[in-house]
Order: C-alpha cells, then sequence, then structure tokens
C-alpha cells in the first residue's frame, strides 16, 4: 500500500531533519528549506499535503500557502509554527484556507493523528472529485450512489447506532428524550459538559427528523469575534468589512431546511445575541452589507456546557433568546457516569483507529481496561478519543494494547479499591506518613522517590535504575525493602 506524500518546508535544517524523522514511518516525506523549491516540488510530485513552517525568509508561510491554494487547490494546506499570532491564524484561515494550524514545540503523536487526518480529507476531496465526474457522465447511476451513502450516514447517526451506549445506559434517557423531539421543528438547547457528544447528539436528531435530506451545519460561535461570526451565520456582501473580497453565503442560508448547530452559545455577546433572537423570530438574515433579507427556514439546535438558566439570572444571557432556543433541554451526562459505556466505546473508537492508521491490534487489555474504566474522564468522550489514539501509536501492530501503552496520569491515578497502593497515594497522604524516626523518613521518602520513577518509566527497571543512579541490583534490593517488587506489575495478558 503506498503511503500518502508529504511535503515539509521549513528554514530551520534541524526542525526539518527532526519533523522528517518523526513523519517518515507513516507518510513518504519530501523535505527543503527554500519555498522556491517547494513549489517545483509540487510541480513535478502528487503530493497530498504541505506542512510549512510560518516565518520563512523569502515570505511568510501564509503568503507561500496562499499561492499554493491558487495554483494546487487539491493540495491540503498546513502551518506550524511557534508564534501563536491571532492575526495570522485568521490569514491562514481566511486567505490560504489552512486545514490545521500545529504550534510548536510539537508532540509527535498528535503531529501524526493531524497529518493522517489531512491525508484523509484530501484523499475524500478526490473521491468526491471522481463522484462529480460520475454524477456528469451518468446522472441516474451517481444519483443511487448518493442516495445509498445519505441513507448509510443516517443509519450511523441513529439514536441506536450512532449513539453507542450498553444496556441501561444513563444515554437511554437522553436517546428517548431526542427521539421524542425529531419530528417536530422545534430549537432544542443540549446541556453538557465539553467532549460529552453535544454534536453526535445534534446530528442524531437532524438525522432522525424530516429534515435529514438536507443539509446539517455546524458552528462554534466561541471561536470567533461578533463581526466574523456574523458573518459566518448570515452572510456578508463584497466591500461589507476589511476583507471582504467578494460576496458571502451564510450557513443560515446554507442550511435552508435543514439544522443549524450552534455549539458554544453561551459564549456570545450581548450584541449577538440581539441579531439572532431576530434571525429566530422573523425567520429571515440579512448578509452583512445588504440592504435585502432572505426567507430561511432552519431548524436551530443549540450547546453549551454553562447552565443557561443561571446565565439569565446573572444578565449575561438574555431570557428571550433563551426561551425562544429552549424549545426543550436535554442533559448530557459525563462519561464518568456512564462506565459500562465504555468497554462499547473504546471499542468503536479503536476500530476507527486502526482503520484510519491502518495500524491492526488485537484489542485493549483486561488490564488496561481496568485502569480506562476507573479514570474520572475530565475531558469525556474527546479524552477518550485521544488517550485510545495514542494507545494504538504506542502498541505494536498485531499484540494487545496493554498498561504499558497507557499515559502516565492514568498509572498514577491506579483503579478504585483494589490498585490503591502507594504509588497511587496522594501528596496528603504521603505527608502523612513523615512521622516517626529520621530513618523512617528517609525511608518513606526514599520508597515515594522510586515509585514515582517506576511510573514515569512504566517499569523499566533499566531506565529508574539510571535515572536515580543506582544498579540493577541495588535497585531490586529496595524494592524488596518497601514492597514495591511486585505493585502495579505491568500484565502481559490478554483479555479472557
Amino acid at each position: 500500500m503506498d503511503l500518502p506524500l508529504v511535503l515539509v518546508v521549513d528554514d530551520e535544517v534541524r526542525s526539518l531533519e527532526s519533523l522528517r524523522r518523526t513523519l517518515d514511518q507513516d507518510f513518504e516525506v519530501l523535505t527543503t528549506t527554500d519555498i522556491n523549491a517547494a513549489a517545483h516540488l509540487l510541480e513535478d510530485n502528487d503530493v497530498q499535503v504541505i506542512l510549512c513552517d510560518q516565518r520563512m525568509p523569502e515570505k511568510s508561510g501564509v503568503e507561500f500557502l496562499k499561492e499554493v491554494k491558487e495554483r494546487w487547490p487539491d493540495v491540503v494546506r498546513m502551518i506550524i509554527s511557534g508564534y501563536t499570532d491571532a492575526h495570522d491564524i485568521i490569514d491562514g484561515i481566511n486567505d490560504a484556507g489552512i486545514f490545521q494550524y500545529i504550534t510548536k514545540p510539537w508532540h509527535p503523536d498528535n503531529l501524526i493523528l493531524a497529518l493522517k487526518a489531512a491525508c484523509r480529507l484530501s484523499a475524500l476531496q478526490r473521491e468526491n472529485e471522481l463522484l462529480a465526474v460520475e454524477l456528469r457522465m451518468a446522472p441516474d447511476a451517481a444519483g443511487n450512489v448518493i442516495k445509498k451513502r445519505r441513507e448509510g450516514l443516517r443509519k450511523s447517526c441513529s439514536f441506536d447506532d450512532g449513539i453507542i451506549r450498553a444496556p441501561g445506559s444513563p444515554m437511554d434517557e437522553v436517546c428517548k428524550s431526542l427521539s421524542d423531539i425529531a419530528p417536530y421543528s422545534l430549537s432544542v438547547i443540549l446541556h453538557g459538559s465539553s467532549g460529552t457528544g453535544k454534536e453526535l447528539a445534534a446530528r442524531a436528531l437532524h438525522y432522525g427528523s424530516p429534515r435529514w435530506e438536507r443539509p446539517f451545519v455546524v458552528e462554534n460561535c466561541g471561536a470567533l469575534p461578533d463581526e466574523l461570526l456574523e458573518s459566518e451565520l448570515f452572510g456578508h456582501r463584497k466591500g461589507a468589512f476589511t476583507g471582504a473580497v467578494a460576496d458571502h453565503t451564510g450557513l443560515f442560508e446554507r442550511a435552508d431546511g435543514g439544522t443549524v448547530f450552534l455549539d458554544e452559545i453561551g459564549e456570545t455577546s450581548a450584541a449577538f445575541q440581539v441579531k439572532l433572537l431576530r434571525v429566530l423570530q422573523e425567520g429571515e438574515i440579512r448578509p452583512l452589507g445588504s440592504t435585502r433579507t432572505r426567507k430561511v427556514d432552519v431548524r436551530v439546535v443549540a450547546a453549551t456546557n454553562k447552565d443557561l438558566e443561571e446565565e439569565v439570572k446573572a444578565k449575561r444571557f438574555r431570557a428571550d433568546l433563551f426561551y425562544r432556543l429552549a424549545g426543550m433541554i436535554v442533559k448530557l451526562p459525563d462519561l464518568k457516569d456512564r462506565p459500562s459505556d465504555l468497554p462499547l466505546l473504546i471499542d468503536s473508537i479503536l476500530t476507527n483507529a486502526m482503520e484510519a492508521m491502518d495500524k491492526p491490534v488485537k484489542g485493549v487489555s483486561d488490564e488496561a481496561m481496568e485502569y480506562l474504566i476507573a479514570y474520572s474522564w475530565p475531558g469525556n468522550v474527546r479524552e477518550l478519543q485521544n488517550e485510545v489514539h495514542r494507545m494504538l501509536v504506542r502498541g505494536k501492530p498485531d499484540r494487545w494494547l496493554d498498561v504499558d501503552t497507557l499515559s502516565t496520569h492514568f498509572l498514577q491515578a491506579g483503579t478504585n479499591g483494589a490498585r490503591q497502593t502507594p504509588m497511587s497515594e496522594s501528596d496528603a497522604d504521603f505527608e502523612s506518613t513523615l512521622s516517626g524516626s529520621l530513618k523512617d523518613r528517609v525511608e518513606a521518602l526514599e520508597a515515594k522517590v522510586i515509585s514515582d520513577a517506576l511510573i514515569e518509566h512504566r517499569w523499566n527497571k533499566s531506565k529508574v535504575a539510571r535515572q536515580l543512579g543506582l544498579s540493577r541490583v541495588g535497585l531490586r534490593s529496595k524494592l524488596d525493602r518497601y514492597g514495591l517488587e511486585n505493585v502495579h506489575p505491568i500484565s502481559r495478558r490478554a483479555p479472557n
């Protein structure tokens, strides 16, 4: 199987070599320190993704990628930079069509995942081009293909197949509420912590409604300032503001007949809330810079991690907009409240990740699963996805993903009850042991240092011994003395 071709452009040789070493196992990598040479490489090679440093001597990365967009629009464009200037990011998104902005210092696992996503986007773009050709050549056959794909998408987003859960899951009540209201055009507020799956629930609501054949569009209201947010949702006319070089159709107009999902609605300003309220009341939009209004028929699903009723009481959110949006309020539970769902979610995420990374493994071992189930998951499903992806990157093909593939903080957290050992005690618990004679206190401190080092190096005793300046024999002696030899062993067993 051919590897995706990635072009990396960076004027710093050491940085370029570091990127090459990180990427060359998963991609075919071309590198250059010169923008002009990069243009020649794009002419001569079928590059799928370009990763360009922002600070280049000839011109900025955004300026170069703007040229790439014009000459090679099918190449997915990414920027890497140690400077997170908001103006650069906005220019990159608007002018150069940047897919992702990678900040330095970058983490190898995250960089690989971002590039794999970019390569997947490139592949999808090419599939769509072929489908467009097929549509022109054989419209009836192509129409059937599109219909089947849409029906498949609808099934994958259904309450039964799209929202993964075990029997008796807290998500059962959520799905029942959404299913009951799906046929009607009432607005809905989805309330839940970040990463609980509010967008997935909104998609299930859309595809379970009579609007399912019309567009479903998404906008994160907390990510843009008012003017840009208004432009994205309602559109603008050429010349409406600096940078408006052409007419722009807003998401409300694009989604006519369908559903608009407004994420992080609680982050909007009072001024924008007034404009959104008018649109919802009148059922019409007026693009920025235009004197004419346009009728739209959309269903609005809003999401927030804030308690909007409390925000209304505190006068941070308009009461009239809240009641316009709150046709129904559905609360999504945190992942820590769904322990029975975790094995099914992990299996689904891992299956998709194996396909995306082309890296098959046998699954997650019982030992590692215990740690994952015991964890509190403050980042919810999004954090779970990231951890499963990291485990797959660290794991070996055709093997079980075991405890040694887990991130360190999972090992430090331990599991409830059975695994509460000196290695997972809190600092307060540790301090309570520092009593008695000087010898007792020194030994308690020594045991803590050794146990922390074991966790950090995932029980690789050679690395622990080197870090602590001990011989293997000396380390083994101390492990025996403090009862650490058989604490938290990294099991190699597979699930039963």
